[in-house]
């Protein structure tokens, strides 16, 4: 059977359903997140975007290419299609919000009712000194992680440092969908009988999705921080600069390795205690040190923010 034969059968690519590219279809069941063609699109789309608000003039055959979006918001209203019947998930069906789906009642309404809900699970795991760091995962020094899912959308959650720091929490204050979040401002506040800590977001954007399983077994947060513990979904539309402030794979590796490293002397100041050279990082870093005022590890280990 030929490529051409084969290509055929497959889906038109959401490029090419937009009239941004002539040709291509989609090989992935319009999983974006881990397809070359679309990074690259990506990466052509945001380069233009820069030479239009520089006003420099674009040449070329790539000169015409624009956001998929960006090119269906041109349409006439009416003839709009929404992006879960490009998908083939649904009949045709007009998009009434300009592809702002956060702002969507059907779009929650599918996600809530169609959707799989199937386990994140990171390619690998890195282990330093007993604390998890996943693979592709980006950090922020508040301890916080993202996991870039589609164009645009992230997913958040507390790092595995935190998770062991504070032990499981029992209460979980977090903002609404459609709620706008500020990178390195106030974004959760998280609680384990009276104490309280707040985590700051490593990215700025709009919350598309908050994982509702918390509010029933908070403790996810910590024993599953980054699967089933993840806390938002969050459409950042400057992704490509706000990364720029995270850091990925070995830089995540080294921050995490100097932040053992801080604890153990941390607890050697409150303590008195030796800490164990070359030793693992327990569960529950706050119940094993009952001495050790909560707050005392708030400011020692977590931004708080303005």
């Amino acid at each position: 059977m030929t490529s051409s034969l084969v290509q055929k059968r497959l889906p038109a690519c959401l490029w090419m359903q937009a009239g941004v590219v002539a040709k291509k279809h989609c090989p992935h069941n319009f999983d974006c997140t881990g397809c070359r063609f679309n990074k690259a699109m990506n990466r052509v789309c945001m380069k233009n975007e820069e030479l239009r608000h520089k006003r420099l003039p674009l040449t070329g055959k790539k000169a015409t290419f624009e956001f998929w979006m960006d090119r269906l918001r041109k349409m006439p209203a009416a003839k709009r299609p929404c992006i879960h019947s490009m998908k083939g998930r649904i009949d045709y069906k007009n998009c009434p919000k300009s592809y702002h789906c956060n702002d969507c009642e059907f779009d929650l309404y599918f996600h809530d009712q169609f959707r799989v809900h199937t386990v994140m699970q990171p390619i690998g795991f890195d282990d330093i000194h007993g604390v998890s760091m996943p693979t592709g995962y980006y950090l922020h020094p508040g301890h916080t992680w993202i996991k870039i899912e589609e164009q645009g959308v992230v997913r958040i959650g507390v790092d595995d440092f935190a998770a062991r720091l504070f032990g499981n929490f029992d209460h979980i204050k977090a903002p609404l969908t459609g709620k706008e979040l500020t990178q390195d401002q106030p974004m959760i506040s998280l609680s384990r009988n009276d104490n309280e800590v707040r985590f700051i977001a490593p990215v700025s954007g709009v919350v598309m999705e908050v994982n509702t399983a918390l509010n029933q077994n908070p403790e996810l947060i910590t024993q599953s921080p980054y699967t089933d513990g993840w806390i938002f979904m969050i459409y950042c539309p400057n992704l490509k600069l706000e990364l720029k402030k995270l850091m990925f794979m070995n830089s995540c590796n080294a921050f995490i390795n100097t932040e053992v490293d801080r604890l153990y002397d941390f607890i050697e100041e409150e303590t008195q205690l030796k800490a164990a050279d070359g030793g693992h990082l327990v569960s529950d870093i706050h119940a094993n040190l009952p001495t050790v005022p909560w707050e005392h590890l708030v400011k020692k280990f977590i931004p708080q923010g303005v």
